[in-house]
């Protein structure tokens, strides 16, 4: 059975569920999963009709001798066979962003996704090159009318970050920042050298689909949960009440920090809310490195311990070493301008994931 044969399945149970008045708690989410299969439904009937008039077209040139008509024909058919090129792109698309979002599930937001960004090797630059990576998503979430909100932060002295988690909401944003996790690596003269030698650090990014409400079952009794001031750079307090939350989740080893709430209740729910992501992912790790041992790319998914891109400030030039492609505007993707290298990695995803999905 073909992705397309699924689909139209699985429409089709959705279809009954929502006639039966059992569901009735249910109707919303499953209107919303409704919603998303009517979309590529209708995308195919759009590539079915173009292709049959495409044929159609061709049968006219076979048989008609009329220059004129088969002239306008022919450029018809053009216009056509570029519509139907664009209407299986938007088509593979829909089904990828479908699949990739929680597939039949439906388990995360798809309005949401947690940003995990981590210094690496390097010191005190690569502590620099998460503020610039930051800087980077907080501008294209600008472009794209995502809001973002920081939810942990340690900066360090020099004016960086050890770590920077923050979350960003509407706008479909795991599906456009999926292919940023992974490794980044940084090639450049820091500030401070004064013999002119470029340096290597490294950066690591991790996306989380941020799960839906009760999606994440997590027992009370596998929690540790710690208090403390909240604290800035050096350890200086910048609130006098123990409002900053720990927790470790004993079952997988997971901790969590916050303190950028006001209140302890709020830091902790935060806290909460990050933990279910990053037990999610761990179990999706878990999944696919047992489901897909022999795939060929990671795009979107890549582990925090792979190389994916480098940022070469001496020759303006950045790498994406999973399409082996470069593009040479450093200054313009550091502030915000992630289109085209997010477009080439969308593309040869689809290219290699899902040119099976008319099969």
């Amino acid at each position: 059975m073909s992705k397309l044969e699924k689909i139209k399945k699985e429409y089709d149970e959705l279809m009954e569920k929502l006639s039966s008045p059992e569901q009735i708690d249910s109707w919303e989410e499953i209107g919303e999963k409704k919603k998303s299969l009517e979309n590529i439904l209708a995308k195919k009937k759009e590539l079915d009709e173009i292709r049959s008039k495409i044929e159609e077209n061709k049968s006219i040139l076979k048989s008609e001798s009329d220059k004129e008509l088969l002239s306008l024909v022919t450029k018809e058919n053009i216009r056509l066979e570029e519509a139907e090129v664009e209407a299986e792109r938007s088509m593979k698309h829909l089904i990828a962003e479908k699949e990739e979002e929680g597939g039949a599930d439906y388990d995360i937001d798809k309005k949401t996704a947690i940003i995990e960004i981590r210094a690496g090797a390097g010191g005190d630059e690569a502590s620099l090159f998460v503020k610039d990576l930051f800087n980077m998503y907080a501008g294209y979430a600008e472009k794209k009318k995502i809001s973002v909100k920081i939810l942990e932060e340690n900066k360090t002295e020099q004016g960086g970050y050890k770590i920077l988690v923050f979350k960003m909401k509407n706008g479909n944003p795991y599906s456009l920042m999926r292919y940023e996790a992974g490794v980044h690596r940084v090639q450049r003269v820091p500030e401070t050298e004064k013999g002119g030698r470029v340096h290597t650090s490294t950066v690591s990014v991790a996306v989380l689909p941020e799960p839906k409400k009760g999606k994440v079952k997590i027992n009370p009794g596998d929690l540790r949960v710690e208090t403390c001031k909240s604290s800035g750079p050096g350890g200086q307090y910048v609130n006098k009440r123990e409002t900053a939350v720990r927790i470790l989740h004993n079952p997988t080893g997971i901790v969590v920090t916050s303190q950028n709430e006001r209140s302890l209740q709020q830091n902790k729910e935060t806290a909460l809310s990050v933990l279910e992501a990053r037990i999610m992912e761990k179990e999706r790790e878990r999944k696919q490195a047992k489901e897909e041992k022999t795939r060929k790319l990671q795009i979107g998914s890549a582990m925090r311990s792979e190389k994916i891109r480098t940022y070469n400030f001496l020759q303006n030039r950045i790498t994406d070493h999973r399409i082996e492609k470069s593009w040479y505007k450093l200054e313009e993707v550091l502030s915000g301008d992630l289109d085209d290298i997010i477009n080439a990695l969308r593309e040869e995803e689809e290219r290699e994931k899902y040119k099976d999905i008319l099969d």
